[in-house]
């Protein structure tokens, strides 16, 4: 365990020491998988499949605002849109418009949830994203998390009827707009995720505040089980043709992945618990203090020889 926490502290001075450095490259590598991912999945403008144009545009974003690589990312998803056809970026935008309202009202901080998000369906542990979320930020963050959810099942939904919306007839907006529009409202598989992931979310976030031993591993451990229950209840309802052995194994990798968060977050010492009681003109307060897991920094010494002639 010393060793893991040197590592951890080691990591730590360097990324504060190098900030200035670091943080730029971590926002162009962001942008870059994002943008790749957006072309990968729909590619439908060749002009926007350019590799030489993603990495200008990553480039520029490692030195812009976080939150702009969701504006240009959304350019992205509806200048492929409006290639398939024009109906399909106006849904897009007027969607987009509504839920970066939301967004930048209730959670203008979570631009990681909504870029990663898309991310982990494809890497098909997106069960991940609603738990740590509920560990690091508040119960607000159900909006980015939805917004991540219906972003992706958006995609996903052209993709899967884009040969379809192309070759309806061109002057009949008002059949295309239907289409596109009922499809994503009778999604019941997305209705029933935003549903789990949100009260799985909740959940992980009630929980962790509790003053008990272990709240974090008891949360996300409940947090994981409740999403389980929500996903597979909703597949027997809706029939929403959720993989089981998917599911159990994206929720074991979650798992993996949110104790190595806890352990840069939140690695704290139990059973160097202390109960400490004080007292002021109006109040008496008694406070539970946990003790962070740290190791002592190694002192080097150097010892300077000369030589007596």
């Amino acid at each position: 365990m010393s060793t893991l926490l040197e590592i951890r502290e080691t990591m730590k001075q360097i990324y504060t020491k190098y900030e200035i450095y670091i943080t730029p490259v971590l926002k162009f590598i962001l942008s870059l998988f994002t943008l790749l991912l957006i072309n990968l999945n729909l590619g439908y403008m060749s002009k926007l499949n350019s590799l030489l144009l993603v990495l200008v545009i990553s480039l520029a974003c490692s030195f812009l605002p976080i939150n702009l690589i969701i504006v240009i990312s959304a350019g992205f998803v509806l200048g492929h849109l409006y290639a398939v056809s024009l109906e399909c970026a106006m849904v897009a935008f007027a969607l987009f418009t509504l839920l970066f309202l939301l967004y930048f009202r209730f959670s203008p901080k979570d631009t990681l949830v909504i870029l990663l998000l898309p991310l982990c369906f494809l890497l098909r542990i997106p069960y991940v994203i609603p738990i740590a979320v509920g560990l690091v930020a508040s119960p607000a963050s159900v909006v980015s998390v939805s917004f991540g959810i219906v972003v992706y099942y958006l995609i996903a939904y052209i993709k899967q009827n884009a040969t379809a919306l192309s070759s309806m007839d061109a002057d009949n907006v008002v059949a295309k707009v239907k289409f596109i529009v009922d499809g994503m409202l009778n999604n019941k598989e997305m209705l029933v995720v935003v549903i789990a992931f949100s009260a799985a979310l909740v959940c992980t976030y009630l929980i962790k505040r509790i003053s008990m031993n272990y709240s974090w591993i008891i949360a996300m451990s409940s947090g994981t089980v409740l999403n389980i229950i929500f996903l597979l209840t909703g597949d027997l309802m809706f029939d929403t043709n959720i993989s089981i052995f998917g599911l159990i194994f994206g929720s074991f990798v979650s798992i993996a992945l949110l104790m190595v968060l806890q352990f840069f977050v939140f690695n704290v010492d139990y059973s160097r618990t202390e109960y400490v009681q004080f007292e002021d003109d109006e109040y008496f307060y008694y406070v539970k203090a946990v003790p962070k897991n740290t190791v002592a920094k190694t002192e080097k010494t150097v010892k300077k020889i000369t030589s007596v002639i």
